[in-house]
């Protein structure tokens, strides 16, 4: 198992595939930032890795790099089966609707029957299927980091729905993962909840931000398919 946080920052390795260059040997790719969910909400199918900019000034579009192509190298992880490792090819070849797929980290979570618990901050995952067995839910501040976040398994998520993730109504009462007991647990978020509406204007902004990138994000990937089909020629040529 792992968690979408011990993800972020992992350095992904490419393999060298241009003429003259030895079979087996990898370069640096660029680090994991987020990480993508199939349509179903509660299945890792691979993460967006941010490269480096172009003389540090030249923004460059992520690479999407599929989960079941990856494989732990020294210093990060490597892909595994060359071009269909990433983007259109890996989507293809996974059969991915694209605009659906989702970005959970920093999108607010809500009962079916509208009780705001908090903003996804964490997971927890299968590295082999990618299926999510746990979800961490909280709001950030300095409480969660003493108490811990509200833990909800994977079969209590019921979908995505206007930028929120929908769990069942069970979820308020799950306790955090710090060990309160869960009727504390749902005032703690609750509670914490509205501070954020009345006294950290700056914080909710930023998750609201967060948030609200998170399904367009998807969406603006699913539109731009032919940027991220480039990746590999663009790498192959730098590699000459």
């Amino acid at each position: 198992m792992l968690k979408l946080s011990q993800m972020t920052g992992v350095v992904v390795y490419a393999p060298k595939g241009s003429k003259g260059k030895a079979a087996g040997t990898y370069t640096r790719l660029g680090k994991v930032h987020l990480t993508v969910f199939a349509p179903s909400g509660t299945r890792v199918v691979g993460f967006l890795v941010s490269r480096p900019d172009v003389a540090g000034m030249v923004k460059r579009d992520d690479v999407f790099f599929a989960l079941d192509a990856m494989a732990p190298v020294d210093g990060g992880v490597r892909a595994t089966m060359g071009d269909e490792s990433f983007d259109d090819a890996a989507r293809r070849r996974l059969g991915l609707d694209w605009d659906s797929c989702i970005i959970w980290a920093g999108m607010d979570a809500k009962t079916t029957n509208g009780k705001i618990l908090g903003y996804v901050n964490d997971a927890e995952f299968n590295t082999k299927t990618g299926e999510v067995t746990t979800f961490m839910v909280g709001d950030g501040s300095m409480a969660q980091q003493l108490v811990g976040s509200v833990v909800i398994p994977a079969n209590m998520v019921r979908g995505y729905e206007k930028g929120y993730m929908l769990v069942a109504p069970e979820a308020a009462g799950m306790e955090l993962s710090g060990g309160v007991a869960a009727k504390a647990g749902e005032s703690y978020a609750k509670a914490k909840y509205e501070g954020k509406k009345a006294a950290a204007k700056a914080g909710k902004v930023a998750g609201e931000a967060v948030d609200a990138g998170s399904r367009a994000l998807g969406k603006q990937l699913g539109r731009t398919k032919g940027m991220f089909s480039s990746f590999m020629d663009e790498f192959k040529k730098a590699q000459e």
